[in-house]
């Protein structure tokens, strides 16, 4: 399996190289932008656990710069996941995504639900962990008349986390984030008819306070080709993991003031 994820690192490369010539054909718009996210986990079992995502976007434009100018975007997303063994876990989720201020989608004020499946490979070592992400994404756009476009998307990632203190992420480990992830769609009205949809490349750091909770803070870039021009988002990212949060409140919080 191993040299199955070096197929997908060179395979990642070959398509950023790709993607590279549609950047320098024509003019490319720049946007900055914020990203959060909240994630809530709990195990079921030793083969289950849930998960709880809230997210939400701020975004720049082109004449406000900021990356705080519009409340962009805000979702809720379930996740189911199931560990198939130490390697590999199949996961499957629904979302729902309030757009208010979207570059992508021409700044319009429509939702989006969205489904997907995703499987994901683990190879751990002594303090370095390297995964590879493939999820199928069935998204579903309100259009300005009011009904729902279907696009699905494809979506493969190479990722890789370094602990440097620690032998895993435990309470008080620091750690380095980097990935590439590549997006590749359907033809849609919403979105365009490019086959190929973005890149998405994530530098950063995380730090585990402690065994259920760890802070990440990231700088992302992605790039969208289109035809009539090129976009690029700058975003920096800051996401907060909570395991069995609801669980801990009532133990350490709620029990206590009612012995």
């Amino acid at each position: 399996m191993t040299s199955f994820l070096l197929k997908k690192i060179c395979y990642l490369i070959f398509s950023l190289l790709l993607s590279s010539h549609a950047l320098l054909a024509q003019g490319t718009l720049y946007y900055r932008q914020f990203w959060n996210e909240f994630a809530f986990t709990r195990p079921l079992s030793d083969k289950w656990s849930l998960e709880l995502n809230l997210g939400q976007t701020w975004t720049g434009s082109q004449t406000n710069k900021s990356m705080f100018s519009y409340n962009s975007q805000f979702y809720p997303r379930l996740w189911g996941h199931y560990w198939l063994n130490d390697k590999w876990k199949l996961s499957v989720f629904y979302a729902w995504f309030y757009n208010r201020y979207v570059p992508e989608i021409d700044q319009r004020e429509y939702p989006e639900g969205r489904l997907g499946i995703q499987a994901t490979y683990f190879l751990k070592k002594t303090r370095l962990i390297l995964s590879t992400r493939m999820r199928i994404e069935d998204r579903h756009i309100m259009d300005e008349e009011g009904t729902y476009e279907g696009v699905y998307r494809f979506r493969d990632q190479f990722k890789m986390i370094y602990v440097f203190n620690k032998q895993r992420i435990i309470k008080g480990a620091a750690y380095s984030i980097t990935s590439e992830e590549l997006f590749f769609k359907s033809f849609s009205k919403l979105t365009g008819s490019q086959f190929f949809d973005r890149n998405r490349f994530t530098i950063g750091g995380g730090y585990s306070v402690g065994d259920d909770l760890q802070i990440e803070i990231t700088y992302a870039n992605e790039f969208l080709p289109r035809t009539d021009h090129n976009e690029s988002y700058n975003a920096l990212q800051v996401n907060v993991a909570f395991n069995n949060f609801f669980i801990n409140i009532n133990k350490k919080i709620i029990q206590p003031i009612f012995k």
